[in-house]
C-alpha cells in the first residue's frame, strides 16, 4: 500500500466515450511517450478533474461538464471538435478550456500540447523581443540587461542571442569562454525540443542561462531551428528575452511572431527617429505588441514622449547615459544595478509586465 500511494498522478487525463476519439487520443499520447490515465463518463473526468497537469476532454463530454459549473483551472482542452459546430467553442468556453483541437486537422498540434506535460505543463513565459531602432542604439546590452535583472529577481529566465551577426551576447555577460552549447550545435534542430535539456546545455551567467553564438563561421540560423529551441525556452521559463537583428530574416521573423512583446530602442534625436521609422513599418506585420525605449541623449531636444509619438507607438521606458558603461563592456563586466540608468530601465519593462518576481513577496 505504502508503495502505490509514492506513485505520482498521470500527468494527462484522457475523458471520452468517443471510442474513435479516444484511439486517436492514445496514439498521440504514446507518439509524446505519455501514460494518461482514461475517464470514459462524467462521474470519472469529475472525480480527477484537478490532479492532472493536462486534461483534455472529448467533444462528447464537453456539454454534460459545463452543466456541472467545474471549477475554473488551467490546462484544459477540448478535443474532437467538428468546426463547423458553435456549440463546441461555446462549451469550450464554459469549462475554461484553453484551446479546441479539431480532428484530425489539429493532430500535430494536439500532440504538441500533450508533449508539454513532460515538462510539467506550460509556463506562460512572457517573451520579450529587443531590436535597436537604429546602428548602435543599444538592443543588446538593454536585452542582457533585462534578462540579468529577471534572474535578479527570483524569476526563471533565458537570455537568447538571435543575431548571427553580431558579436554574441556573451561578449557582453563576459561568459564566453564557459562552457556550454552554443547556436551552432543546435542549427539542426526542428520539431519539439526538450525543455530541460535544452536549459542543461547551455552556460550559466550566474544563474542565467544564455543561448549565444560562437566565433565560427556560421552566419545563418533556420527558422525551424529558432522556432524548436524558443518553444522550449517558453516551457521551462518565466522570461525569455531575444536580442534581435534590424534586418528580420526568417528566424528572427519566428521570434518576433512569438514574442509577447517587442521593444524597439531608439536614441532621442532625429535621424535615430527617422531610422526606427523604416524598421517600425515592417515590423507591424510581425509583431502584434511593438512598444518604444528611448535612449539617452537627446541631442537636439527631443524627449521620451517626442520620439514615442514620432513612432506611434507606446513608451516601454526610459534609457539614461551612462558615461562608463562602453569601458566597463569591454572590461567584461556588466552589472545592471537597481539605481543604474540601465538597471532603472530594465526594472521598468519588467514591472511592465508583471515580473515583479521575489520583489512582490
Amino acid at each position: 500500500m505504502e508503495n502505490l500511494l509514492s506513485v505520482p498522478p498521470p500527468a494527462v487525463l484522457l475523458a471520452t466515450a468517443d471510442e474513435f476519439l479516444l484511439d486517436d487520443l492514445l496514439r498521440l499520447a504514446a507518439a509524446a511517450e505519455i501514460a494518461p490515465r482514461v475517464e470514459n463518463d462524467l462521474l470519472g473526468l469529475r472525480r480527477n478533474w484537478q490532479t492532472p497537469v493536462l486534461v483534455v476532454v472529448g467533444q462528447d463530454l464537453a456539454e454534460p461538464l459545463a452543466r456541472t459549473q467545474p471549477a475554473r483551472r488551467p490546462g484544459v482542452i477540448v478535443a474532437g471538435v467538428d468546426p463547423g459546430d458553435g456549440d463546441a467553442y461555446r462549451h469550450a468556453l464554459a469549462i475554461g478550456a484553453e484551446g479546441v483541437f479539431a480532428m484530425p486537422a489539429e493532430e500535430a498540434a494536439l500532440g504538441d500540447k500533450l508533449a508539454d506535460a513532460l515538462d510539467g505543463g506550460v509556463r506562460t513565459a512572457v517573451t520579450l523581443a529587443v531590436v535597436g531602432g537604429c546602428g548602435g542604439a543599444g538592443a543588446t546590452t538593454l536585452a542582457a540587461a533585462l534578462a540579468v535583472t529577471g534572474s535578479r529577481r527570483g524569476l526563471r529566465c533565458l537570455l537568447i542571442d538571435g543575431d548571427p551577426l553580431g558579436g554574441g551576447i556573451d561578449l557582453v555577460l563576459g561568459t564566453e569562454a564557459d562552457e556550454g552549447s552554443r547556436w551552432p550545435s543546435l542549427l539542426n534542430a526542428a520539431g519539439r525540443v526538450s525543455a530541460s535539456a535544452l536549459r542543461s546545455a547551455l552556460p550559466l551567467a550566474n544563474g542565467l542561462a544564455v543561448l549565444s553564438w560562437d566565433r565560427s563561421n556560421v552566419t545563418a540560423l533556420p527558422p525551424e531551428a529558432m522556432r524548436s529551441v524558443l518553444s522550449a525556452a517558453q516551457r521551462s521559463s518565466d522570461l525569455v528575452v531575444v536580442d534581435l537583428p534590424r534586418r528580420p530574416d526568417p528566424a528572427a521573423e519566428e521570434a518576433f511572431v512569438r514574442a509577447t512583446s517587442t521593444l524597439v530602442v531608439v536614441p532621442r534625436d532625429v535621424r535615430s527617429c527617422a531610422a526606427a521609422a523604416r524598421l517600425v513599418a515592417p515590423l507591424r506585420e510581425v509583431a502584434h505588441d511593438l512598444r518604444v525605449v528611448a535612449r539617452e541623449p537627446g541631442l537636439n531636444g527631443l524627449s521620451a514622449l517626442d520620439v514615442a509619438d514620432y513612432l506611434s507607438l507606446p513608451l516601454a521606458a526610459k534609457l539614461g547615459f551612462e558615461r562608463d558603461l562602453p569601458s566597463l563592456l569591454d572590461e567584461g563586466y556588466f552589472d545592471p544595478r537597481p539605481r543604474s540608468a540601465l538597471g532603472r530601465a530594465a526594472g521598468e519593462v519588467l514591472d511592465l509586465f508583471g515580473l515583479y518576481g521575489l520583489l512582490a513577496a
